[in-house]
């Protein structure tokens, strides 16, 4: 079996043993089964095109699920009607149990962090440590938030904080609730060759737009060079228009000067003149 053929059945091999669970633990976290269907096929999507760094991790199943958590609690799913998370939950199958009912409404009036919070530790069955890793949480902060919502879960539904009983035993009587009502959805997940060929035509399409995109900016490039000259000729040099001689008249005591010895030059070409006789 070749490399590529052995990647592709470990792939499936995953996929097999834990979509399903996903898909259900997913519509816990957001009341909404296509929504828990695309997050998970997104989930496993991303893990077949990292498919090296997810082999590599110690708990693949772990990376699917942290990548398909954060699919279905990205904002924007709020910002349209249709992709809301829903308050009034659509279950996959209808059972008409009010207890069911009433821990689910009771799950997702509680904020995203504290809904996932207790969804991992008490619902999934992750340690402390291991939940405020995949959260991405300090341990302190972890432990803050699987509080808040075991109170804020009390509140509404106190048979399941009895009075006396320590916080421990609160965990497990939502663990075994969230369990059965997780394992009451019938779910039929995609099969994992569709799976793993849509991550590949996605990676396709990435890499066709990345293409695209260059091409555009070099034949942008190339229509700016062509329509810029290579160098720039000034005009020819025209001098400067000289202005026009203007005799400028002495003045001051240079003007003095002047007038008094060109007066004695004058005077002394006249005498000689008189003096010379003429020659005719």
């Amino acid at each position: 079996m070749t490399q590529p053929e052995q990647a592709a059945t470990a792939f499936d091999e995953l996929h097999t043993r834990h979509a399903a669970a996903l898909m259900r633990q997913t519509y816990l976290l957001t009341g909404r089964p296509w929504l828990a269907r695309r997050a998970v096929e997104q989930g496993f999507r991303l893990a077949w095109q990292r498919w090296p760094q997810v082999a590599m991790d110690p708990d693949p199943a772990g990376w699917v699920r942290a990548a398909a958590y954060e699919y279905a609690l990205k904002p924007w799913h709020g910002l349209c009607p249709g992709l809301r998370t829903a308050r009034k939950p659509r279950r996959f199958q209808e059972t008409g149990d009010p207890q069911d009912r009433a821990l689910l409404e009771a799950l997702l009036s509680l904020p995203a962090p504290y809904r996932r919070a207790l969804l991992l530790h008490d619902g999934v069955g992750l340690g402390l440590y291991e939940m405020a890793a995949e959260i991405e949480a300090s341990t302190p902060a972890a432990a803050g938030r699987l509080t808040h919502a075991r109170e804020r879960i009390a509140e509404r539904l106190p048979e399941t904080a009895p009075d006396g009983q320590p916080s421990v035993r609160q965990g497990e009587i939502l663990r075994a609730r969230l369990t059965g009502l997780a394992a009451a959805q019938e779910v039929t997940p995609a099969a994992a060759e569709r799976v793993r060929s849509d991550a590949e035509r996605s990676d396709l399409r990435v890499t066709r737009a990345v293409f695209g995109l260059l091409g555009g900016f070099a034949l942008v490039m190339l229509v700016l060079t062509v329509a810029t000259p290579d160098h720039y000729t000034p005009s020819p040099h025209k001098p400067l228009a000289t202005a026009p001689h203007v005799r400028v008249s002495p003045t001051g005591r240079r003007a003095a000067d002047l007038k008094k010895h060109g007066n004695a030059a004058v005077r002394k070409r006249l005498r000689e003149a008189r003096l010379t006789p003429d020659a005719r």
